[in-house]
């Protein structure tokens, strides 16, 4: 898609806009990415109209203390597990009373892998009024290109969820 100017229309530009003409709310849930959903949804001017807030939880305690995220959920599956990021992203949406909330969590090396969960595995999940979904990813790269990839595929999943009519 192209801007005014011929320029291309980024992601996070776009997630605001179909926010502001649809008067939604985002928040999100971070941990291998640090921040960085956040950074790119707040680099767009007038975003403070639809932007609420993130929580950057790397630690599992913190996912459970600032989310809500079970013990259980933690011990059984993991914090890198679709059942952990659907939690944080639900716990996001209800912490900061979002319309949508969007989470990552994930392996961004370069250690810390292991065969069942390799380097490069996130998980990114949305949650919206009508439920939640996470989606499996796996990236390749160095860590820098694992978190850009995790973003660049959030916003894209974040963007699915602010456009369909029927997921908010």
């Amino acid at each position: 898609m192209t801007g005014v100017r011929g320029e291309a229309v980024h992601a996070q530009e776009r997630v605001v806009a179909a926010c502001r003409k649809r008067g939604l709310t985002i928040a999100t849930a971070e941990s291998c990415t640090g921040g960085l959903i956040a950074a790119r949804l707040t680099a767009v001017p007038g975003a403070s109209a639809v932007f609420l807030g993130g929580a950057v939880c790397y630690a599992n305690r913190i996912k459970t203390e600032l989310l809500g995220v079970s013990h259980e959920v933690i011990a059984e599956h993991g914090a890198v597990s679709e059942a952990c990021a659907c939690a944080m992203a639900v716990g996001a949406r209800e912490r900061f009373r979002s319309d949508v909330a969007v989470s990552a969590t994930g392996i961004a090396g370069p250690d810390g892998g292991t065969a069942a969960k390799p380097v490069g595995l996130v998980y990114i999940g949305v949650a919206t009024a009508v439920g939640v979904r996470a989606e499996r990813c796996q990236f390749l790269g160095s860590r820098e290109e694992v978190r850009v990839n995790a973003v660049a595929r959030a916003l894209a999943l974040l963007l699915l969820a602010v456009e369909s009519p029927e997921a908010v």
